[in-house]
């Protein structure tokens, strides 16, 4: 009986430790566990990866396994995807707006999991992506092309759209005609005080050249700012009571990033957003 329950032991405890260990992430980009990705758009993906971290700072990682099974016996893909991204700490960890984007091809799931940092709308915006672009070509049998098409609509609408301060855009729908007026109120009194607040600034600046209150002066972006670049901008004062005019340049400060290496992510977390498909 002692030799048997050994026997018993020695084959359980493997399967526990495997059962509590994650994927480990080879590059901070794509990482085709279950060889699905074509060579030319895994290299086509880690390009528009690369350009995003690049430009925006923001980490977002591709990740295919065959099964689940192994890493974690028990337990939904969500609770998967969240634990999995905060192991590998995907994103800024000030700004928690990494993404992870994991299919899991035999167990035909899939997921997008957003960085804490992201608001619900993008959750809603995730599984628009999930079933309008990533699920259909899955059905397909065309994991690469869906994958790849899939990864760009989340850069294009979720990771720039969120780099640059905005939310998704409103998508029609019953029901929304009220809701949607009163978002669209909201926005307007927000862009009034803000115009109303620059004028009263204005009102009280005087001309450099006649000494009248109430110059007019705007702000313009000529290049924006990278991580590895600065960007530029202008200034532009100008005087309705004599004319004067004035352009000054100012220098836009490059997006910082807690990683300065392409080979770990930078700490973030997630809180258990984005969306989920199965096919």
């Amino acid at each position: 009986m002692t030799r048997l329950a050994a026997l018993l032991f020695a084959l359980i405890l493997p399967l526990a430790a495997v059962g509590q260990s994650w994927p480990v992430h080879e590059t901070v980009y794509v990482n085709d566990y279950a060889n699905i990705i074509e060579e030319g758009a895994e290299s086509r993906i880690t390009s528009a990866l690369t350009s995003l971290r690049e430009e925006t700072g923001v980490e977002a990682t591709v990740l295919t396994l065959h099964t689940r099974w192994g890493y974690e016996s028990t337990g939904s893909l969500e609770s998967f995807a969240t634990g999995l991204f905060n192991h590998w700490g995907i994103g800024n960890a000030e700004r928690n707006d990494g993404i992870l984007i994991l299919v899991v091809s035999e167990d035909r799931e899939m997921r997008i999991e957003l960085g804490s940092g992201y608001g619900t709308a993008f959750n809603r915006e995730a599984q628009d992506i999930v079933d309008r672009v990533f699920l259909p070509a899955f059905r397909d049998g065309d994991f690469s092309a869906g994958i790849e098409d899939g990864t760009a609509a989340v850069i294009s609408r979720i990771a720039q759209v969120h780099a640059a301060g905005n939310e998704p855009a409103a998508r029609g729908g019953g029901g929304g005609g009220f809701v949607g007026a009163v978002i669209g109120a909201l926005i307007a009194v927000i862009a009034g005080i803000s115009i109303f607040g620059r004028r009263i600034s204005d009102r009280f600046s005087r001309c450099p050249q006649c000494g009248t209150r109430g110059i007019h002066t705007e702000k313009h972006t000529l290049e924006k700012a990278t991580r590895k670049a600065t960007g530029r901008g202008e200034k532009i004062t100008t005087c309705p009571h004599c004319g004067y005019h004035a352009t000054v340049p100012f220098t836009i400060s490059r997006i910082s990033s807690s990683s300065s290496s392409g080979g770990s992510f930078g700490g973030g977390s997630s809180s258990g957003g984005g969306a989920s498909g199965r096919w």
